[in-house]
This record gives C-alpha cells, sequence and structure tokens, in this order.
C-alpha cells in the first residue's frame, strides 16, 4: 500500500490550490486596497504644480534653460553646419539628446523619492511652458494699441512672432497677435503638457528643443533650406496630434470668448488644411472661430511677403479682440493642464512597474 502524503506549502510541487488562504498576492501585480500607490501622483503632480509656478512667477529674466539650450544649439550649428539635409538630421538628433540627458538621469536619481521626483517635474514643466509670458507680451501690445501708440505696438511685435512689423496698421497687428497667441497656445502650452503626460520629464525637455530647433533652423531660408529640413519636419511629427488637440480644448473653451464650440470646430476643420504647416492652421482656425474673426493673409518675414490663406469667415480683428484671444488661451491652458494631469495620473496607476 503506497500512503499520500500531503503537499508541503514552498516544495516543487506546491501550487496555488495548496497555498494558505493568507498568503497576499504579488504586490506589483495589482493595486492597493485604495486604488493608488504612492508611486503614482508624483508626475501627475509635478504638471499641476509646474503650470501653477509658470502662471504665478512667468518666465525667469536671466539663465532661463530654454535660452541657455538655445546657445549651447547655435554653437553646435555653427561647427557641424554644412548645406547637407544628412548633417542637418544629425545635428537635431545630437541637440535632442543634449536636452533628454538631463531628464534621464534624473528619472534614475528620483526613483524611490516621490517628492524629489514631483519637484523635477514640477521644474521642468514650469521651465518649458509659456502661458504666461505669452498672455503678458500680447496684453502689453494690446495696451499701446489702446493708447493709439502705433509704433510702440510695433516695436513689441518682434516678441511674439517674427513677421516684420513694419507699416502695419492697428488691425494688422492686432491679427498678428492673435495669430501668435492661437499658435503658440498649441507650441508653448498644450503640446509640451501632452508629451509631458505620456513620456514625463523625457517628453517635456525633448519636446521643448524639438519645438526650439524648428525656430531656429526649421524655416525655410537659402542657407538652412536642406540643414533645417529634419528639425522642421520632427517639429510637424512632434506637434500632430497636440496641434488637434490644441483645436478641440479651443472649441470646448470657446464660451469663455464670447464664441460656439460647434462653430469653432467646424472652422478648424474647414480652415485647419489650409495653412501652410500641418498644424498651426487647426490652432488659428479654431481661435478664429471661437473669436468669430478672420486670420490670415498677406505676412512679410525678413523682405519677403507671403499670401497666405484666409483662416475664418468673420471679420478682420480689431485691437479689443486680443483680449478675447488671451482669454480664451487662458481657458485653453486650465484645460490642457486638467487633462495632462489626469491622464499622467491615469497612466501612472495603469503602469505595473509603478
Amino acid at each position: 500500500m503506497i500512503r499520500c502524503h500531503p503537499r508541503q506549502p514552498g516544495s516543487f510541487l506546491d501550487d496555488e490550490r495548496a497555498r494558505p488562504a493568507t498568503q497576499p498576492s504579488p504586490p506589483q501585480l495589482r493595486p492597493t486596497q485604495s486604488g493608488w500607490r504612492r508611486a503614482d501622483w508624483p508626475a501627475a503632480a509635478g504638471i499641476a504644480t509646474g503650470v501653477i509656478a509658470d502662471a504665478v512667477l512667468g518666465d525667469p529674466r536671466r539663465g532661463h534653460p530654454v535660452a541657455l539650450f538655445g546657445q549651447a544649439a547655435g554653437r553646435l550649428e555653427g561647427r557641424v553646419y554644412a548645406d547637407s539635409r544628412i548633417r542637418g538630421a544629425g545635428y537635431a538628433a545630437a541637440c535632442v539628446a543634449l536636452a533628454a540627458a538631463p531628464a534621464l538621469a534624473a528619472g534614475r536619481l528620483t526613483r524611490g523619492r516621490p517628492w524629489l521626483g514631483l519637484a523635477v517635474t514640477a521644474a521642468a514643466t514650469w521651465t518649458v511652458t509659456g502661458a504666461r509670458s505669452l498672455t503678458s507680451e500680447a496684453r502689453r501690445i494690446q495696451a499701446a494699441l489702446d493708447a493709439g501708440d502705433l509704433a510702440a505696438a510695433r516695436a513689441a511685435l518682434p516678441s511674439l512672432c517674427g513677421r516684420d512689423p513694419r507699416g502695419l496698421d492697428a488691425k494688422q497687428i492686432s491679427r498678428a497677435v492673435i495669430e501668435s497667441v492661437a499658435e503658440n497656445s498649441g507650441d508653448a502650452i498644450v503640446a509640451p503638457l501632452l508629451w509631458g503626460a505620456l513620456a514625463g520629464d523625457t517628453g517635456l525637455l525633448a519636446y521643448r528643443a524639438v519645438n526650439t530647433l524648428d525656430a531656429m533652423v526649421g524655416h525655410r531660408s537659402p542657407r538652412l533650406a536642406r540643414f533645417g529640413t529634419a528639425s522642421a519636419r520632427l517639429d510637424d511629427v512632434a506637434n500632430w496630434l497636440p496641434a488637434r488637440l490644441t483645436a478641440l480644448l479651443t472649441a470646448a473653451c470657446a464660451p469663455a470668448a464670447g464664441g460656439r464650440p460647434g462653430h469653432a470646430w467646424r472652422q478648424a476643420r474647414q480652415y485647419g488644411s489650409r495653412h501652410p504647416s500641418p498644424n498651426a492652421g487647426w490652432c488659428e482656425s479654431a481661435f478664429a472661430g471661437a473669436l468669430g474673426v478672420r486670420l490670415g493673409g498677406e505676412n512679410t518675414y525678413e523682405g519677403v511677403t507671403e499670401r497666405r490663406p484666409e483662416l475664418g469667415d468673420g471679420p478682420t480683428p480689431e485691437p479689443a479682440d486680443i483680449a478675447r484671444a488671451i482669454r480664451l488661451s487662458r481657458a485653453v491652458t486650465a484645460a490642457a493642464a486638467t487633462l495632462a494631469t489626469a491622464l499622467a495620473a491615469a497612466l501612472a496607476y495603469c503602469d505595473p512597474r509603478a
């Protein structure tokens, strides 16, 4: 007669049915009873804190990290420049890697230190977003226009956009300001927040590097036509989704500027693809629809005049419309920050590595 012995827990014969009922499941596979792990909150809280810091403090007057990156990228361009797409692609890759490296190092440093992680994410978010600076410059130009000081408004316009301000009247300056507020609401607010939610600190810094490179070498000129191609295309890819999200948020926030969400979204879909940029047109068209104005037309850059398609079916903007655009941009900032914070929290909650 063969006597069967019961299986002993811990032996190679042990299976799930033989485990004691009190044995806990592996903690990394299931959330805690409250559904929230300690490692979940730093990314979401850091993004929210960074947006608040930008609203309160604005950009630093000296030693701005983005300006320092631009200086480093400019020096590197002077060393590696050649009228070559391949050389330009290598330059873009090197600059993005240079910007992302501190974020990757910070990720290792803050592992297991949630409060330090929050501080790093908040600092990165504050560094790469520019909501307060954008609206402050727009308000300064509006104040000059309201005072009838056209010369001061023309002198301040280059702080927002690269077009030639000479000879522009009050309506043309108003249009330029609103177009810049619309485009930068995507580039300087929605896009970095979205990439921060999706890819953390690395996404924040890498996106800002891509956007800065586009501003530096991505524009068309005889010297940069080939060298800047990679930077321009990389920016187009990085902004494809954020631009359309900006249009959607702008439509949702249209009542803040006295507009109608449905009309703003229809204008974005109708006119967004007419712009020379695959992304800027969506932001500008949505703003045009929300404000009930018409954007686009003739612009002059570095002595070269371009005729761009008109966006929207309303009248030409007036100086008073700048204030409405500022309110709309602030509403979009709040909506984007809320969405990015929720998205970062959701992704962290669902990540078993957290």
